[in-house]
């Protein structure tokens, strides 16, 4: 039986979601940037990126792993390589404090690497590379997520990594970017999470139990005993997932997972991420933009195969915004009363929650 969807106004549930950090102790900046990073990842249509989200950051809170109102320090400047420590801070505010240096750094020289570790979970990658993109530069993301397995590696029957996405931007002239940005497993866990809630099953192929075996439910990623999701594309994404925990890990100077990293807590999600941000001004290529643009038109001149247009990557997640925020942000009634109980839990007062549950789903 799947749950009650309501569709919520997009400023209305960015005010909430910063009201709800607001009393968790936030700062006004702090909690306008991650109000609005995760309303983005909802109305980009990751849902598994978004509001859904605060019910575990607002456990790990309370665990004492999430430290608020913390700044990205870096640690070592090397010219073009920077390396930052997040400090268990909001991943939304450190994250883009380290892109701002990055950028800053490849307007300088061409091109800079910025690795940030020690970062609580950095939310949807692709938030990082469009500030990147908006800045005219090409970025390059490698991500792992530190001690919380939840993939099989290919050939193997229980989780020995996390989701390690990967992203890669390319801006385009007077157009949106060109945007890759997936997790290296077949679906992110977050969408397990949406499906689990919904009381939906996933598509065959992604999940295994306990015993190594197929499975559609998505509850063996949420109730013991647990299971495991599968890498996308059998061996290829085991091994783009294997290089992601290496150079978003070890080479950030973060950790990986292994044994003595591998946590008991799943509410607290600490992520690395190496990214690599190139200036395209920098390049002897003056068609560049030329070149794109003639390859992006050829391939979509193919004849589609189901009356669909072809899209090119990150045309899917403007597609989104646009009908989200025509029509609302869909949001189902078990993550909403999730997202109520941690307002709660923050120590929003039961008068200022009904508020805004009236605005919001009146809205």
């Amino acid at each position: 039986m799947s749950s009650t969807e309501h569709r919520i106004d997009r400023q209305c549930l960015e005010q909430f979601v910063q009201a709800i950090w607001r009393h968790a102790g936030s700062t006004e900046q702090e909690a306008a940037r991650v109000a609005d990073h995760l309303v983005q990842a909802n109305l980009a249509g990751h849902d598994s990126h978004g509001v859904g989200m605060i019910p575990s950051y607002m456990s790990s809170l309370a665990q004492g792993h999430l430290q608020l109102n913390v700044h990205a320090k870096v640690v070592r400047d090397a010219g073009a390589v920077l390396t930052v420590d997040g400090g268990q801070g909001f991943g939304q505010v450190v994250a883009c404090e380290a892109m701002e240096k990055g950028i800053e750094r490849a307007r300088q020289l061409g091109l800079a690497a910025v690795a940030l570790h020690n970062s609580h979970h950095i939310g949807r990658i692709g938030h990082w590379a469009e500030q990147c993109a908006r800045a005219g530069f090409i970025s390059i993301h490698f991500v792992n997520v530190v001690g919380d397995p939840m993939v099989a590696p290919f050939g193997g029957s229980d989780r020995r990594f996390g989701t390690n996405p990967f992203c890669v931007i390319f801006p385009r002239k007077d157009k949106k970017p060109l945007l890759l940005d997936f997790a290296t497993s077949g679906i992110a866990f977050g969408k397990t999470r949406v499906a689990y809630n919904k009381g939906l099953s996933v598509a065959p192929g992604y999940l295994i139990d306990q015993h190594g075996q197929p499975t559609t439910e998505p509850k063996v990623m949420h109730e013991q005993p647990f299971g495991s999701l599968l890498p996308f594309g059998a061996h290829k994404g085991y091994a783009l997932a294997t290089l992601c925990e290496i150079l978003g890990g070890a080479l950030s100077g973060g950790r990986t997972t292994h044994a003595a990293t591998v946590k008991s807590n799943s509410d607290a999600i600490f992520n690395c991420m190496t990214t690599i941000i190139l200036n395209p001004e920098a390049f002897d290529a003056p068609e560049m933009q030329t070149e794109a643009e003639a390859f992006i038109d050829w391939v979509k001149a193919s004849p589609p195969s189901d009356g669909q247009p072809i899209e090119v990557p990150g045309e899917w997640e403007d597609a989104n915004r646009e009908a989200r925020l025509r029509q609302g942000i869909p949001i189902d009634d078990n993550t909403w009363r999730q997202i109520c109980a941690a307002a709660t839990q923050a120590g929003m007062p039961d008068a200022e929650l009904d508020g805004y549950q009236t605005r919001a789903l009146r809205a």
